[in-house]
């Protein structure tokens, strides 16, 4: 007796159906063609990759709990990627020597942590990711918040629909050494509080802060100071606001394109000023989709020479969920276009021959592939979502035609062989073409 195997993924990963490919196709041939405008080049890099290279910069959460490692047969300790930026760090530092900077690369690319499953969280994802290398220039910081802007306006998302709120790490340092005065030890707990401010209640948070050595005073003026937004930047040291790219950024025309918010953090090690995330605005959705930022000198895990990034990584998981929310997801494509039907088996050549001419037109086209009756072909051809059929017949075949059945509308006629791709290219043209 043969051993039955599972029929559904290992847990927290998907399968794709063709209808559903069409669909991530189609989202991701606008997310393609917008970041392509900007004179972005795409990569791509290997699934498997040093573990070290996650546990020096990707943060303690996925080092410890997300990652998935193993040794190999040449005792060496390797990791399905977990996210795209230390891979392409080392790309970069690598290629350093040919490479014209400031670089633009973009990537879509599968990736792996062990999280728990749920709504905007699986095993596996795609993701699209966007960088900058090569340049501290504030106009990094404005190329991004745009090239956002054209992403999400390319998806049919308006500004009412999601908000770009932009934090920065080393004024939020300042913040806890200047004004709130936490202790320099506290700093990098203290962050982390802050990146579950808006998820833990605050009497929680008020209780985690205090086993740090954050006491009730600091707390309530870390709380009204983060709450302030920008009104808090004059309180800071010049040499700070002059640092940061974010704070020059504030003082361009691309201020209206983000809301200042210190609660932004991100819980990657790697960033070191600016940071970013874009959020749902429905009540249904709330929640972050997806974000980025700068770090200062990444590829110095692989280089000696400084070279400072910016960039994003967006999700498949949870833009379908923003895309749903908001009705934005296109419907699926039909599988072809046309189908061609010979009416016995003899004409199975002779079917394959107007199927060929119709594929070299750019026509997607299915031919038969098993004896059927017409009428279950017809049928066959209809579910699959063509809007025509070409039926070869025996008659028709000697007179060098074919008839030529619409199926939406059920009307049929003969027509000449030499017209059918004609033919077929004006009926199958979007509307307007």
């Amino acid at each position: 007796m043969s051993r039955l195997l599972p029929t559904a993924p290992y847990r927290g990963t998907r399968d794709f159906l063709p209808a559903e490919m069409s669909v991530r196709q189609q989202v991701f041939g606008h997310l393609y063609e917008t970041v392509e405008r900007y004179g972005y080049g795409r990569y791509d890099g290997p699934i498997l990759e040093s573990a070290e290279i996650y546990e020096a910069k990707s943060g303690q959460e996925i080092a410890n709990q997300q990652l998935y490692s193993l040794t190999d047969r040449g005792g060496r300790r390797i990791a399905l990627r977990p996210e795209m930026t230390p891979s392409v760090a080392r790309m970069i530092a690598a290629n350093a020597g040919s490479l014209q900077f400031p670089v633009r690369w973009y990537s879509h690319v599968n990736c792996h942590r062990y999280e728990r499953p749920q709504r905007g969280r699986t095993r596996e994802h795609w993701q699209l990711n966007v960088d900058i290398f090569g340049s501290d220039s504030p106009n990094c910081e404005i190329e991004i918040f745009d090239l956002i802007h054209d992403v999400m306006g390319s998806l049919g998302a308006t500004r009412d629909m999601w908000v770009l709120r932009v934090g920065d790490r080393a004024i939020l340092n300042s913040i806890l050494r200047d004004v709130v005065k936490v202790p320099e030890s506290a700093h990098q707990q203290t962050m982390a509080l802050i990146d579950r401010w808006e998820k833990v209640p605050a009497e929680k948070l008020r209780e985690d802060a205090a086993e740090f050595g954050v006491d009730g005073r600091m707390f309530d003026l870390l709380e009204s100071t983060l709450r302030s937004g920008a009104e808090v930047l004059p309180d800071l040291p010049d040499e700070v606001r002059e640092a940061s790219p974010l704070a020059q950024v504030m003082k361009s025309e691309a201020k209206d394109l983000f809301v200042f918010d210190p609660f932004i953090v991100r819980g990657l090690q790697y960033y070191t000023s600016t940071v970013f995330e874009v959020f749902d605005l429905s009540p249904e959705n709330n929640r972050s989709l997806f974000g980025g930022g700068r770090y200062g000198d990444l590829a110095g895990l692989f280089t000696n020479q400084r070279i400072p990034g910016i960039g994003f990584g967006m999700g498949d998981v949870t833009l379908h969920d923003f895309l749903d929310t908001h009705g934005l997801l296109p419907e699926a494509k039909n599988e072809v276009d046309v189908a061609v039907i010979p009416v016995d088996d003899e004409l199975i050549p002779a079917s394959r021959e107007v199927a060929r001419t119709l594929r070299q037109a750019g026509i997607r086209t299915s031919t038969t592939l098993e004896p059927r009756k017409l009428g279950k072909e017809l049928s066959r051809a209809d579910r699959s979502g063509a809007g025509f059929a070409v039926i070869v017949g025996r008659d028709e075949w000697q007179r060098q035609a074919v008839v030529l059945r619409d199926l939406k509308g059920a009307a049929q006629h003969e027509i000449a062989l030499a017209d059918v791709v004609a033919h077929l290219t004006e009926r199958l043209a979007p509307a307007g073409a």
